[in-house]
């Protein structure tokens, strides 16, 4: 054995060296984070405490900054228009999105035409497909002639 490893002690040596740097550059690689620098916050630990307090007071409160964000739930019907949340398959959002493209009454849906479908169908993005799909101009044209009872019996009833 001992005769092996006097014969063989070049290429057990480099074996050797070869398993240290991929070992190393394992390591190496598994770090998470790699701290460049050492820019103090004035939120830090052991930070000047009556700057910290001052930031935290002066800071807008959590509620303030999420009120900013309008609520999806609570999308206003356009001024003059139908409540286009009465057709089967559009809720709040495609109420909105509608209201953006300038369709807000039942009559205008119901006087849709293969071109204007594909139009709207290309601007509703996730929700292409749905104006065929749940066939908005039958139920538009129900509603816009206020025939509530031929839309309950063939789409169920109104939200």
């Amino acid at each position: 054995m001992s005769e092996l490893v006097a014969e063989q002690w070049p290429l057990i040596l480099v074996a050797l060296l070869i398993g240290i740097v991929i070992a190393f550059y394992l390591f190496r690689s598994t770090r998470r984070t790699h701290v460049t620098g050492a820019k103090t916050d004035v939120l830090d630990e052991g930070a000047d405490k009556a700057r910290r307090n001052a930031a935290l007071i002066d800071s807008p409160p959590a509620a303030a900054k999420d009120a900013d964000v309008p609520a999806t739930a609570s999308v206003a019907k356009p001024t003059g228009g139908d409540d286009l949340t009465r057709i089967k398959g559009v809720g709040p959002k495609l109420a909105a999105t509608l209201g953006e493209l300038g369709v807000t009454r039942f009559d205008q849906i119901a006087a849709w035409e293969d071109a204007e479908i594909e139009r709207v169908d290309a601007q509703l993005g996730r929700f292409q497909g749905r104006i065929r799909r749940d066939d908005w101009v039958g139920q538009a044209a129900l509603l816009a002639g206020g025939d509530v009872q031929a839309f309950q019996l063939k789409y169920g009833s109104t939200a």
